[in-house]
């Protein structure tokens, strides 16, 4: 589990003004999807990273300024876009409903 506590990702002892933080939660049926993976893509859509998401169905990242495409993968699912815009000091929270 990534840290996660009931109403989302805990923050503690995360410094927020030093980092762009983009996380959220996988969802479908209202349930959360843990053994998802959420990739982030650059704007040119070139793969940065990968991150499974919790039993809880969270997932982090700390990324830089700009502007981001979420990609999740889940067993039964087809993949799901979802565009964010990351900002150092905020913390972009994204649900993402397959």
């Amino acid at each position: 589990m990534c840290g996660a506590t009931e109403g989302g990702l805990s923050l503690d002892g995360v410094n927020v003004t030093k980092e762009a933080i983009i996380q959220g939660q996988v969802l479908r049926g209202g349930e959360p999807v843990g053994k998802a993976y959420v990739r982030l893509l650059d704007r040119t859509g070139e793969f940065t990273a990968e991150v499974p998401t919790s039993a809880t169905g969270h997932f982090r990242f700390f990324a830089g300024e700009g502007a981001w495409t979420l990609r999740t993968l889940a067993p039964g699912a087809e993949p799901v876009d979802k565009q964010v815009v990351g900002t150092i000091g905020s913390v972009a929270e994204i649900a993402v409903v397959l």
